[in-house]
């Protein structure tokens, strides 16, 4: 008869011990056990990167990355992004339940209503060069904004995290609309409440002379769509750094302003730039098979293949590449499209790439959309960080309410000198 636990024999002392394991998993502290004597500190897990440890439960996103599955709240992310919207999508991240048509219409209302900022925020922005990167104009803003609602502070209260909440979600595209437009040096565009959540943030991008901005219809659904794929990812670099920092109990501001933070490295929320870089350094078409020659000898890196969780098609690049199809119907087809398909098309069928399970991530097909859609490069990360500020609050206020966490501490292995004296100046070689 099989029982639910782990029987680990110590061949140091030669003393057995049994941990028990629920849901597939041990608890870390059950190691403490193991000591060579009572003296001992005890046994504990070595893991850089958290390749294999889990740092919560949580029910919000699920993945099973060797069949290439993505799910919100139990919901196929193929069905959300045929027939939600990112507004929908975010409630469903956030409380759990698809909403009713009140409750949505109540959701869109104050989220929407929360889109304006203080005038103060624009005098902060003013303050940047115009040469500053967008997202460190936007990291420092939605810092900044925890400075304007002092009340974010009482986190343990459930109106207030509601608020702040409407705030975070509401006014993200307006700073990330902002800090573009300061980039251009073009004056700001205010959030029009009539239009929807990803047409509004077009209007403010990109309205000029216009009394009324009519975003495309393609173009804003297009949007809608990637914000979708994008709100949630399960315990990824971001999503640990907001539940690190929010373990202290820090604003939620704080804490997103950290998550972002960490969308801005290359290696998270700028892959899809590195992708544009790597299809710009090719060329031509002509120059893709001497790249991928180049690739599988050590010398490049195939930039948008492969996934750390994901070792099957990433199923958000399925739903990507037709959405890109409808972009370039209406804005024209990116000349570096056809690099991108030769690569797709090459690798797929390359016993390299297929027998180390590198098939096309998400971010592969996202810049040239962004791109075509008159987005810079610098603007990707941004445009990431907007939609995964649902699923950062999910993960935030799930970490609050979870009565076995506690503030973050993880261990280390000190492997530095033992206690030593003192050395004065003129006695040191």
């Amino acid at each position: 008869m099989t029982r639910d636990s782990l029987t680990i024999t110590d061949n140091r002392t030669g003393k057995t011990y049994e941990i028990p394991i629920t849901d597939d998993t041990i608890r870390a502290l059950d190691l403490r056990q193991i000591k060579l004597n009572q003296n001992d500190f005890g046994m504990m897990s070595y893991d850089p990167a958290f390749n294999n440890t889990a740092l919560c439960k949580s029910k919000i996103s699920f993945i099973d990355g060797d069949n290439g599955v993505l799910r919100y709240r139990g919901y196929p992310i193929e069905e959300l992004a045929e027939r939600s919207t990112y507004l929908e999508t975010a409630y469903l991240i956030l409380f759990g339940e698809l909403p009713t048509r009140k409750q949505l219409e109540e959701w869109i209302y104050h989220v929407t209503h929360h889109t304006f900022i203080h005038e103060s925020i624009k005098k902060f922005l003013d303050g940047f060069h115009y040469d500053a990167h967008p997202m460190g104009m936007l990291i420092s803003t939605i810092a900044a904004l925890s400075t304007f609602y002092p009340d974010a502070r009482h986190i343990f209260d459930a109106d207030s995290r509601r608020k702040q909440t409407y705030r975070l979600i509401g006014k993200m595209p307006t700073l990330a609309a902002f800090a573009y437009r300061h980039s251009l040096g073009m004056p700001f565009a205010y959030p029009d409440n009539e239009l929807s959540y990803p047409g509004n943030f077009l209007n403010m991008l990109f309205k000029t002379t216009e009394l009324k901005y009519r975003p495309n219809p393609t173009l804003e659904h297009a949007l809608d769509i990637l914000f979708i794929l994008h709100a949630d990812h399960e315990q990824n670099c971001s999503a640990a750094a907001m539940r690190n920092v929010g373990s202290s109990h820090v604003d939620p501001y704080s804490a997103c302003a950290a998550a972002t933070a960490a969308l801005y490295g290359p290696l998270h929320g700028g892959a899809n730039e590195e992708v544009l870089r790597m299809l710009m350094d090719i060329g031509s078409i002509a120059n893709v098979p001497s790249y991928i020659k180049r690739v599988k000898s050590g010398e490049k890196r195939l930039m948008g293949f492969g996934h750390r969780i994901y070792k099957n098609y990433d199923p958000r690049a399925r739903i990507i590449k037709r959405i890109a199809d409808e972009v370039f119907d209406v804005m024209g087809r990116n000349p570096l499209l056809d690099m991108a398909l030769e690569i797709e098309r090459i690798a797929l069928q390359d016993e390299y790439f297929v027998s180390r399970k590198l098939y096309p991530n998400v971010d592969f097909y996202t810049g040239l959309i962004y791109q075509s859609m008159g987005f810079p490069v610098t603007m990707f990360p941004v445009l990431f960080a907007i939609p995964r500020t649902s699923g950062w609050i999910a993960q935030w206020e799930e970490m609050l309410l979870d009565p076995e966490q506690k503030i973050a501490r993880p261990r280390q292995i000190y492997m530095g000198h033992d206690k030593r004296p003192y050395v004065p100046m003129d006695q040191r070689s």
